[in-house]
C-alpha cells in the first residue's frame, strides 16, 4: 500500500469531535511531558490527518502513540495492510528511538456484531484477533495490547430528542433514581477550576474504594488547559453533585461540537441512597444539549451483560439511562525495537495482573 506522511503544524489539525486527536489534547500532553506531532495522511485509501504522541521509555528509546485514531477507517480486509504502511511511514518520519507505536483504534471492532446480537460476552482471545488484523500483511508485526489506553466499550446516549423523549428511553429505575435525587435535595452545579482539589479528593476515595488505577492530580490539572480548549472548540466541565454542601459526586465532561463524554467521575461512600450520580449524569446530558451536542458517551462498561466482569456494575448502571454500547477495536502496538517492546510489555502485563 501506498502511503505519505507529511508533517503538518499542531493549530492546522482537520476539526474533529474526536478529543484526542485535536490540538487540545496535544497541548494537555505537552504538559504532561510528551512531546506532539501531526501529519497529513496520504494514501490509495484515504486523507485526513493524525495527531502523534512521543514519550520516553528510559534508557535512550521512546514510544509513539496514536490516541483514538488514526480517524478514517479502512474497510475491515485493509486494516492491518493500513496500519502496517502507516506504521512504517511513522517510523521513518519520527524519531530513530522509537521501540513501538501504539494505536488505540476509535474503529468499530469486527466482532461488534456478535456482541449486540448476544452470540458472545466478550472478543476472543489475543491470538486470534492478532490473526485477524495481520491478514495480508507483510510484516505480520501488529500485536493486541495488553492493556487499552482509552475506553473500547462505552454507552452512547443519544440526545438530540426532548428532555422528555430522552427519559422516556431510560429504563423504570433510572429514572425513579433521577427523580428521588432532586426530592431529597441532590444539586448538580457547573464548578470552576478552583474546586478541582475537592474533586480530586473524592475521585481518590473512588479510586481506592474501587481499586482501580489512579491518576496523578497533575493530569486532571492539565485538562484546564484554557488557551488550546478554545483554539480546538472543546470546553471541559467539571460537574459537582452536592447535598447540604457536601460533594458527594462529580464528573469531568468535554464538549466538542457535536458530542460529549464523560472522561472522570467519582463519589461519596457517604449518602449513597441519595442518588448522587443519578443526577450528576442527567445534568451532564442537560448541560451537553445546551451545547447543541448530539451523544453523550458516558463511558466504559462491560462487553456485555456479563456479571463476571469487572465493569459489570458500570453496565447495569449506565445502560439504564438508554444508550446503545459502542464496541471499538482497542490498543494495538507494532513493534519495531522488538527487545525493547517485549520488555515493556511484560512489565505492563505484570502491572494489569497486580
Amino acid at each position: 500500500m501506498n502511503l505519505r506522511l507529511t508533517p503538518k503544524n499542531l493549530r492546522r489539525l482537520d476539526p474533529t469531535d474526536i478529543l484526542f486527536q485535536t490540538e487540545y489534547w496535544g497541548e494537555v500532553k505537552t504538559r504532561l511531558g510528551w512531546k506532539p506531532y501531526a501529519f497529513d495522511i496520504g494514501s490509495s485509501l484515504s486523507g485526513g490527518d493524525v495527531l502523534v504522541l512521543i514519550k520516553s521509555l528510559g534508557g535512550n528509546f521512546s514510544a509513539a502513540y496514536v490516541p483514538q485514531g488514526p480517524e478514517f477507517v479502512p474497510h475491515e480486509e485493509n486494516q492491518g495492510t493500513f496500519l502496517e504502511a502507516l506504521s512504517e511511514e511513522m517510523a521513518e518520519q519520527l524519531e530513530s528511538t522509537l521501540a513501538f507505536i501504539r494505536y488505540d483504534l476509535p474503529w468499530e471492532s469486527p466482532y461488534a456484531r456478535e456482541l449486540r446480537e448476544k452470540q458472545w460476552h466478550d472478543y476472543p482471545e489475543s491470538r486470534i484477533r492478532e490473526m485477524r488484523m495481520n491478514f495480508g500483511t507483510k510484516n505480520w508485526n501488529l500485536r493486541k495490547a495488553p492493556v487499552d489506553m482509552t475506553v473500547t466499550h462505552s454507552s452512547i446516549v443519544d440526545i438530540r430528542d426532548s428532555e422528555e423523549q430522552i427519559l422516556a428511553r431510560m429504563k423504570p429505575k433510572t429514572r425513579y433514581n433521577i427523580k428521588l435525587a432532586r426530592q431529597k435535595g441532590i444539586r448538580v452545579c457547573v464548578a470552576t477550576v478552583d474546586a478541582l482539589p475537592v474533586f480530586y479528593r473524592l475521585y481518590r476515595e473512588t479510586a481506592l474504594r474501587n481499586g482501580f488505577f489512579m491518576g496523578e492530580y497533575r493530569n486532571f490539572l492539565a485538562l484546564f488547559s484554557a488557551g488550546a480548549q478554545s483554539r480546538s472548540g472543546s470546553e471541559i466541565v467539571l460537574l459537582l453533585a452536592t447535598h447540604n454542601r457536601e460533594v458527594l459526586a462529580g464528573a469531568i465532561i468535554a464538549i466538542s461540537e457535536k458530542g460529549a463524554i464523560f472522561l472522570h467521575g467519582a463519589s461519596s461512600s457517604k449518602h449513597r441512597n441519595l442518588m448522587g450520580p443519578y443526577a450528576l449524569h442527567w445534568e451532564a446530558i442537560r448541560y451537553a444539549r445546551s451545547r447543541r451536542c448530539r451523544t453523550y458517551d458516558m463511558g466504559a462498561v462491560s462487553p456485555s451483560k456479563d456479571p463476571r466482569h469487572r465493569f459489570f456494575g458500570l453496565y447495569r448502571f449506565k445502560t439504564g439511562f438508554g444508550g446503545e454500547i459502542l464496541h471499538r477495536s482497542g490498543s494495538w502496538d507494532y513493534p519495531l525495537n522488538k527487545t525493547v517492546y517485549t520488555r515493556f510489555r511484560n512489565a505492563e502485563t505484570l502491572s494489569e495482573d497486580l
